[in-house]
């Protein structure tokens, strides 16, 4: 038997300016991942992926927006060393100073960054990212409410108010969604950065999260940001999400590498934690699960359209990585799907 993993740690900031709906609802859908998906599907649950806690100036109580008690585990200098930090919205008024506001914060979220950390806003907290000067030169989003407030107080910020979901500086250790409950997405996006695509995608059937709605889908192009250590696998990894249906495609990629057969498949099982065949069926799966939630193609259409010519291979496939048939599949999401857009 494998040693279990370390989950990742995640610290999510508590300030007064803010809400207890997004500070709890990240820290459960963090807690949720790798656990709660094994209880619903084997009655066992798993063990925990991530290990989220609350952080404030100080430990204790923190009486947040609409006057609710949050407990914060940590005060923020003894939390020396989170692999992920989350910044929930900062719940002021559109253009209102943070100068010499968040002292403390700020100066704990520039230490994070300078200690490697991914550093994830919510909405309006994008703001203290841009305040800490982190935001210099990249681009960003922030709640559309704020966007003008974004341009005018740090003109140096490539604001993107079009767009819901941003990841960007040195190693996209930067990001934000950009409003309302788009913190939803940017939590499933870094669950899919740090333990996994997998690992989001049970997360979001779990909770029912409409996970891809944001113009982008993340999860499936995440081959382009997943690792930059490795240069010859990321030129691979970004080719192969674009050309995942190729005939072939680890003979493919491995001709792209330049290197010999059994060198690329070390390198990449090193650089991504999976074979060059795993990760393109995770790919295709990744696809196919799109097409069966928001179309009627037939069975085999859709596995032929991934990269299948054998229909009755992806089914096997797509119910051992899933758990569920793709027909299974397609009743439980696709009916949800339809449900919230119709605003059922």
């Amino acid at each position: 038997m494998q040693p279990a993993k370390t989950p990742v740690t995640v610290a999510i900031l508590v300030f007064p300016e803010t809400t207890a709906s997004v500070v709890h609802g990240m820290y459960d859908l963090f807690a949720s991942a790798g656990r709660d998906w094994g209880m619903i599907v084997h009655g066992q649950p798993g063990a925990p992926l991530m290990q989220p806690r609350l952080v404030s100036s100080r430990p204790g109580s923190v009486i947040v927006s609409n006057d609710v008690k949050v407990e914060a585990h940590q005060a923020l200098e003894d939390c020396t060393r989170a692999e992920v930090v989350c910044i929930p919205e900062v719940n002021i008024a559109p253009g209102e100073s943070l100068a010499g506001r968040f002292t403390s914060e700020i100066s704990w979220l520039q230490q994070c960054h300078r200690d490697g950390s991914l550093l994830a806003a919510a909405c309006s907290g994008a703001m203290l990212l841009a305040e800490a000067g982190l935001l210099d030169g990249q681009e960003a989003t922030t709640h559309w409410a704020w966007h003008e407030a974004l341009k005018r107080s740090y003109p140096a910020v490539k604001a993107r108010v079009n767009r819901a979901l941003v990841a960007s500086g040195e190693g996209q250790r930067l990001i934000m969604a950009g409003g309302g409950t788009t913190w939803l997405d940017m939590a499933l996006y870094v669950i899919a950065r740090t333990v996994g695509v997998e690992a989001a995608m049970q997360v979001a059937r779990v909770n029912l999260i409409d996970w891809h709605a944001i113009g982008q889908q993340p999860f499936a192009r995440l081959a382009q940001s997943r690792q930059v250590e490795d240069a010859v696998i990321a030129r691979c990894q970004r080719w192969i999400a674009e050309h995942y249906q190729t005939p072939a495609p680890v003979a493919a990629m491995t001709r792209l590498s330049g290197l010999a057969e059994r060198s690329f498949k070390r390198r990449f099982s090193q650089a991504t934690g999976m074979t060059p065949l795993e990760y393109v069926h995770t790919l295709r799966l990744e696809e196919a699960k799109q097409m069966l939630e928001s179309g009627a193609a037939p069975v085999e259409s859709i596995a032929h359209e991934v990269g299948y010519e054998d229909a009755g291979f992806f089914s096997r496939l797509f119910r051992r990585k899933v758990n569920l048939t793709p027909v299974q599949y397609r009743k439980r999401f696709g009916a949800m799907r339809r449900a919230l857009q119709s605003g059922a």
